[in-house]
């Protein structure tokens, strides 16, 4: 009897045109700002002010309230509005009426429109000058907002002077030089508040933030913040990652785990790796395609995905470690980190 031939999973998701990469000649003075403020003109509808909030200005309380009924009832049921219509006409019957008809309304509205985590996401990537959260410094960063399309509607890059000769395995990687950090980049402490601000802006408002192993890029800015006596992110929430969901979810497959494997598995394109606007940028579509593939496996509560991915790191580095064992790599007193998403 032959194996089960392996399902095949083809996406079906259409992405958007990358924005151009920024050129790191234009970063003299890029002009970051100390608070990351989301653009208000690209808010999901899920931001949008109620309906009765822009009627505040009706001359009659029970136009507005009509008003209001008709707004919320065109998602839900025709057949209601025309009802409201009619009934307000009746002046005696129009407060009773009509506030048995909103509150079914806002009801109907929620059952059918929850709000859900991939309507915005943040992304964040660091390019580095070596693999060591500890020692290793910032040369780049990125940070950006993407829609549920995958849509980049709100971005920001940094080019950090690490204050460190950049190795030339990491200018091989990301292509940055020591001159060139030295002469172009701006103070790295200005760097590291200004991209632990902008992360600290979107979880504060509840907006996870997607990394691609996430535990390294959140450790290193936390060791680069205590370095410069700012206060990190201890224990940033909500925070997706990819790397540990599709290592979770899709366990048995074989190959590589690396963001361009992953994102070509997903059918996310992935032009320029290791340029942190490009890596930040297709995690996020990867997460996105995870959410569509593994609907029916992940939570929609963002914090309990976020407390999941806790466990799940624990026990990858776990499994981890007893092969690393058993091939000889680790000695048998030996464990890896599996702390998520900072170390």
């Amino acid at each position: 009897m032959s194996a089960p031939r392996p399902t095949v999973w083809f996406m079906t998701r259409s992405w958007p045109d990358p924005p151009p990469l920024f050129e790191l000649d234009e970063l003299d003075h890029p002009g970051e700002t100390t608070t990351w403020v989301p653009r208000v003109e690209d808010a999901s509808p899920g931001d949008r002010p109620a309906p009765t909030a822009a009627l505040r200005g009706s001359e009659s309380p029970c136009e507005a309230e009509v008003a209001a009924v008709v707004d919320v009832q065109t998602v839900v049921d025709v057949q209601t509005v025309v009802e409201v219509h009619t009934i307000a006409e009746v002046e005696p019957l129009v407060e009773v009426q009509i506030e048995t008809v909103v509150d079914v309304a806002v009801d109907a509205v929620v059952e059918v429109a929850p709000d859900r985590w991939t309507n915005r996401i943040g992304v964040f990537d660091l390019e580095t000058t070596g693999v060591d959260v500890t020692e290793d410094r910032i040369v780049t960063a990125y940070v950006g907002l993407l829609d549920a399309t995958g849509r980049v509607i709100h971005e920001e890059h940094w080019l950090a002077d690490p204050g460190i000769e950049i190795p030339e395995g990491a200018t091989a990687v990301h292509g940055i030089t020591t001159a060139h950090a030295r002469t172009h980049g701006r103070p790295a402490a200005e760097v590291v508040a200004e991209v632990t601000a902008a992360l600290r802006t979107l979880l504060s408002g509840g907006i996870p933030v997607v990394a691609y192993n996430a535990a390294y890029d959140f450790s290193l800015l936390k060791c680069e913040g205590d370095r410069h006596g700012l206060r990190p992110l201890d224990s940033p929430a909500p925070v997706i990652d990819p790397l540990v969901i599709d290592k979770t979810l899709d366990r048995y497959r074989k190959g590589k785990r690396t963001l361009d494997v992953v994102a070509a598995h997903y059918a996310v394109p992935l032009e320029s790796a290791h340029e942190a606007s490009a890596d930040a940028i297709a995690a996020g579509r990867v997460a996105l395609a995870l959410a569509e593939r593994f609907a029916d496996h992940l939570p929609d509560d963002v914090l309990e995905l976020h407390t999941r991915q806790i466990g799940w790191a624990r026990e990858q580095a776990a499994s981890l470690t007893e092969y690393f064992i058993r091939i000889g790599r680790l000695e048998p007193t030996e464990c890896l980190d599996g702390s998520w998403p900072v170390r």
